[in-house]
C-alpha cells in the first residue's frame, strides 16, 4: 500500500526524477509556458509552486536555495526579479495545467503548464 507517499515515480529513479523536474522548472521560469505530459505537469506544479513562494522572499538565502534547485542564474535573477513580483498578492496557485490532447508518437495525453500571471518578457 501506498499510504501517505506523495509524488508521482513516473518510471524514473530518484536521480532522473529531481533532474528532470529541475531542467523543467528552469524551462518554465524562463518562457513562461511549457508543454509536456499531463502527469509530469500535475507534479511540476508542486515544484513550480515552492520556487515561486521562495522568490516572494526576496532574501539572500531564498535566492541562495533556490539556485541549489533551478539550473541557471539567469532564471534565478528572472524568478525574483519578474516573477515573483508579479504573484507578491496571490497566495498560492501559480501554475495552471491546460490540457491540450494527446501526443501522436505514443498516445500520450499531453498538457501545456503555464504561470498563470503574465509576467514581462513571456514570449506568449
Amino acid at each position: 500500500m501506498r499510504h501517505q507517499k506523495a509524488g508521482r515515480k513516473l518510471g524514473r529513479s530518484s536521480s532522473h526524477r529531481k533532474a528532470m523536474f529541475r531542467n523543467l522548472v528552469t524551462s518554465l521560469i524562463e518562457h513562461g509556458r511549457i508543454t509536456t505530459t499531463d502527469a509530469k505537469a500535475k507534479e511540476l506544479r508542486r515544484w513550480a509552486d515552492r520556487m515561486i513562494t521562495l522568490g516572494k522572499q526576496q532574501t539572500v538565502a531564498a535566492r541562495r536555495r533556490a539556485r541549489m534547485f533551478v539550473r541557471t542564474d539567469a532564471a534565478v535573477k528572472r524568478l525574483f526579479d519578474d516573477v515573483a513580483p508579479a504573484f507578491k498578492d496571490r497566495p498560492g496557485g501559480y501554475t495552471r495545467v491546460i490540457k491540450i490532447g494527446t501526443r501522436r508518437g505514443d498516445c500520450a495525453p499531453v498538457s501545456i503548464v503555464e504561470l498563470t500571471e503574465q509576467v514581462a518578457g513571456d514570449e506568449t
